[in-house]
């Protein structure tokens, strides 16, 4: 079984090349893409997969997009962050999906199903509805992230972006910051998370900083005409807005459009 993995996040996609392997034996991973722009270049100029594993949210959009751009024509499994009771909504044909965090026997149970309906010699075309992908589109019309998947030793977990309340930059390395204290690295930089998460919940208020604005516990203004936040979750350094943002967060505070 030759499978191409479509995810941006690098934890995650080896995690997910890992535990196919580990339940096809003879599984090859024949390339990973992390963007939609990149799976399209990828599918142009590769042979065709027997099996494509998709996840929805991506860097540069949803991956529904690729289908307005390239013809496939293999089985898709789709993985995603989103409610489960939604998703079951939308299971049609040779479609199926897989809730993250990834749970290795709902997988095997994809995979065989895989199976049953092509075999390896001779793959069918999927059958995919247009309707039923606006449908869906519509479903997923929020493109930014809802979850974080973070390494803890040997660990992968998740966490919802409810959970977060700061992303911070220390010596080129990203972190996500929680409630509840807790600090994990992240992949992602800053500039490449600013289009990741929903601008009306999060706002970056420096080269170091993008902050929840339920992490904000006060507001004093600072030297310099800048602002200096005290967030809920205590912080070593001091949360200041820089001169130059400071009206476009005052705005963004009253819920203007950035």
């Amino acid at each position: 079984m030759r499978f191409l993995v479509i995810e941006d996040e690098k934890l995650a996609a080896e995690r997910l090349i890992r535990m196919v392997k580990e339940i096809v034996m003879d599984a090859i991973n024949v390339g990973t893409a992390d963007s939609v722009k990149s799976s399209i270049r990828w599918y142009e100029n590769n042979p065709r997969p027997d099996l494509i594993f998709m996840d929805i949210q991506l860097a540069d959009g949803l991956s529904f997009s690729i289908f307005e751009k390239v013809r496939i024509e293999v089985p898709v499994i789709f993985t995603t962050a989103y409610n489960e009771y939604a998703i079951k909504a939308f299971k049609v044909n040779s479609i199926d999906y897989l809730l993250k965090p990834i749970d290795k026997e709902e997988l095997a149970r994809a995979i065989e199903k895989f199976h049953s309906l092509y075999n390896k010699t001779e793959v069918r075309q999927s059958s995919y509805d247009a309707g039923l992908m606006k449908q869906v589109l519509q479903m997923f019309a929020n493109p930014y992230k809802t979850r974080f998947v973070v390494k803890v030793g040997e660990h992968l977990r998740h966490l919802d972006i409810e959970d977060v309340s700061h992303f911070s930059s220390l010596e080129k390395e990203t972190f996500l910051n929680t409630f509840s204290g807790k600090s994990y690295g992240l992949e992602q930089s800053l500039d490449q998370l600013e289009t990741l998460v929903d601008p009306k919940n999060f706002f970056r208020i420096s080269r170091k900083y993008i902050i929840n604005l339920r992490s904000i516990k006060d507001i004093i203004s600072y030297s310099g005409s800048r602002l200096k936040l005290i967030l809920s979750v205590a912080s070593e350094d001091e949360m200041l807005v820089s001169r130059e943002k400071v009206q476009e967060f005052k705005n963004w505070l009253e819920g203007e459009k950035k």
